[in-house]
């Protein structure tokens, strides 16, 4: 008997890497579209006007391209081999997120989608559109719908079979296939992730306020770091990965298979000290390749400021020091707060006289009244 064309494409995605496919259609229901205006009403997504601007085509796959019938969901693992929070006991050195610590996923992902995709174009002769992080898609709620998962109440993606650690992707089709079922929700009374949280994120299970989020904070956000959340971050430079860690479905899940997702063993660990010294060209050196890039040397090093303000390692203050006249006004501002948690008392007040004054920028002069 023949393969099915559904059961083609699950073979072909195994054969690309991705762990699981599911289909589902390319619409969402109405509450989905509800509880993300009613999020961003309440200032839930921060600074990240887009979720805003691109609302009216965000609520469903339909509304954003009206020819789609199918939506094919597929994972692919990135679990880590490692302990991920053991890496924060050590302060002198800094946490990038499990899943910047190798290859932009965007690319690997997208590129083994487009694959995927152009067989399907062949076999159905209908359109395609692939998918990964980068359009005004909900990827989660569809992944749940066509049952890769449910959404934790960290809200991102849970499977039973491979846990939290999961990179998402879509392909839109216009052919007619067919659907699998949801996934329900399995988190039971467990709450996990929402302890664990430092800044304590999450208002109420199952919604996440990213103005208080240090993966937003740390990557997103271009601005200053508020005070308020500056020693909770510690020594995560950017992203963190709490709430998914402590995930205990996680323990079901294989270690990652794809090779190019594996984690740079120089960035597993990273001395803050070396990573303070970067400038615009090593910084893009360094991270070449890596989602880190994108966030630019200034934000970055802004980041590495904090953890070295949070690290408690006097031997760290010169590389505050040397910062102290940086371009960036990000980087000065968070150089004068790390000089303050690692300087004697009686010395940076005399250090603030000398230099308050001759700061040009009003953000960075108020550091030095901390």
């Amino acid at each position: 008997m023949a393969m099915s064309i559904e059961a083609q494409l699950r073979q072909r995605a195994g054969e690309l890497g991705f762990c699981e496919l599911r289909i589902t259609g390319a619409s969402l229901p109405d509450k989905t579209g509800r509880r993300l205006r009613q999020a961003v009403a309440d200032g839930h997504h921060a600074g990240m006007d887009w979720l805003q601007t691109t609302l009216d085509r965000r609520v469903s796959p339909d509304a954003m391209w009206e020819d789609a019938r199918s939506c094919i969901m597929l994972a692919m693992s990135y679990t880590p081999a490692m302990d991920v929070m053991a890496r924060l006991q050590d302060a002198s050195t800094g946490v990038i997120s499990t899943y910047a610590l190798g290859r932009d996923y965007h690319d690997v992902v997208k590129g083994r989608l487009k694959t995927l995709a152009g067989w399907l174009a062949a076999q159905t002769t209908e359109d395609v559109k692939v998918f990964v992080d980068t359009a005004p898609l909900m990827e989660k709620p569809l992944a749940g719908q066509a049952g890769l998962g449910w959404q934790g109440k960290h809200t991102n993606l849970v499977s039973r079979k491979h846990g939290s650690w999961l990179f998402l992707g879509a392909i839109l089709s216009a052919a007619r296939l067919r659907h699998d079922e949801a996934e329900i929700d399995h988190c039971g009374s467990c709450r996990s992730c929402l302890d664990v949280c430092p800044t304590k994120a999450f208002p109420v299970p199952y919604r996440l306020d990213a103005r208080r989020c240090i993966s937003y904070l740390t990557i997103e956000h271009k601005g200053h770091i508020d005070l308020e959340f500056r020693e909770a971050i510690g020594n995560r430079i950017y992203g963190c990965d709490d709430c998914l860690a402590v995930c205990p479905w996680n323990k079901f899940a294989g270690d990652a298979r794809e090779v190019k997702l594996a984690a740079r063993e120089d960035l597993i660990a990273p001395p803050l000290a070396a990573l303070a010294a970067l400038d615009d060209a090593t910084f893009r050196a360094l991270f070449s390749g890596s989602p880190v890039k994108r966030i630019g040397r200034d934000r970055f090093v802004r980041n590495v400021m904090i953890a070295i303000g949070n690290s408690g390692d006097p031997c760290l203050i010169p590389c505050a020091e040397n910062l102290l006249d940086d371009a960036s006004v990000l980087v000065r501002a968070m150089a004068i707060w790390a000089l303050s948690r690692l300087l004697p008392p009686e010395d940076f007040p005399q250090l603030a006289a000398t230099r308050r004054d001759h700061e040009p920028d009003d953000s960075v002069k108020k550091e030095w009244d901390v």
